[in-house]
C-alpha cells in the first residue's frame, strides 16, 4: 500500500494539479446535481470559478503539493473562512457525500480514495465545530 500523507505522495496520487482540479470540478458538479448537495450548493455564489480555484489550490498544498493558495489568496484558515455559515452535521455530511461521489469518478487507486475521504473528514468536522461555536 502506498504511503499516503508523506511528502508529496498524496499530491502525486491525486494526479497533481490537473488531477486535483478535475476532482474539484467533479465535486461541484456533484453538489449541483445531487439532492444531498443542494443545501450546501445554495451557500455558494452562482459563479463558482473563484471558489473552485481556492479549493483546488488549498487541496494541492494540503496534499503535499506546491503552496500556491497562500501566494494567490493570502493565508487562510479553512474553519474560519466558513464560520459565517451555519454548518451542522447535515451540511458536513453532505459535503463529504458530494466529495465521496466525486472521488468515485476519479482514476485514483481505491486505497487512495478511501484515505482521502477519511482525511477530509477531519477539516470538515473542524469547520462544523467552529461554525457551531460562532452561532451558539
Amino acid at each position: 500500500m502506498q504511503n499516503y500523507g508523506t511528502l508529496d505522495s498524496s499530491y502525486k496520487a491525486a494526479g497533481e494539479e490537473t488531477g486535483v482540479r478535475k476532482l474539484v470540478d467533479e465535486f461541484y458538479q456533484q453538489m449541483e446535481t445531487l439532492e444531498q448537495g443542494q443545501h450546501i450548493r445554495a451557500m455558494h455564489k452562482d459563479d463558482l470559478n473563484v471558489i473552485k480555484d481556492k479549493l483546488s489550490l488549498f487541496l494541492m498544498s494540503w496534499l503535499g503539493g506546491p503552496s500556491k493558495c497562500g501566494e494567490k489568496y493570502g493565508g487562510i484558515s479553512i474553519p474560519m473562512v466558513h464560520q459565517h455559515l451555519v454548518i451542522g452535521e447535515e451540511e458536513r455530511d453532505a459535503w463529504l457525500f458530494c466529495m465521496s461521489e466525486a472521488l468515485k469518478n476519479q482514476d485514483y487507486d481505491d486505497n487512495f480514495k478511501q484515505y482521502l475521504i477519511e482525511q477530509l473528514a477531519f477539516p470538515a468536522e473542524r469547520i462544523r465545530q467552529v461554525s457551531q461555536m460562532a452561532h451558539s
